[in-house]
């Protein structure tokens, strides 16, 4: 499945008193690296809206292994997890310049109708476009 790695620089905002993203940033993080990934593919989320096709999330997990440091480039790896058919799973790793392994997560969204907000199978050409 194809994977990319998106580079995040952690803003100061993002870090409670000790310097340390908060956790909540994770989810922000998944979805800078995964519109991206899209981008770089040839598709923007806004295309795909205009295109009458919705990706909404339907769930989050993470993961927390060490924390990542203001002003720290995080190295956030996304990767399909499987063929798009409604669903589409993403998995994500984030390491920091050293290596080290800070954070796993997971998305997945469900392809739906712009119209009725009814589950539909994702367009064929976004299929193609991420095999």
């Amino acid at each position: 499945m194809r994977q990319d790695v998106v580079d995040i620089r952690v803003r100061y905002n993002e870090t409670d008193r000790m310097g340390i993203v908060h956790h909540s940033n994770y989810v922000y993080y998944y979805e800078m690296a995964r519109t991206e990934f899209m981008r770089r593919l040839g598709v923007s989320y806004r295309e795909m809206e205009e295109g009458g096709v919705y990706l909404v999330v339907r769930e989050v997990s993470s993961k927390y292994f060490a924390p990542a440091y203001y002003d720290e480039i995080l190295h956030v790896t996304v990767k399909l997890a499987a063929e798009p058919m409604v669903k589409v799973t993403f998995d994500y790793e984030i390491h920091n310049d050293k290596g080290e392994l800070l954070n796993t997560g997971r998305t997945v969204l469900a392809s739906v109708d712009a119209e009725t907000r009814r589950p539909v199978r994702c367009p064929e050409w976004f299929i193609e476009m991420l095999k």
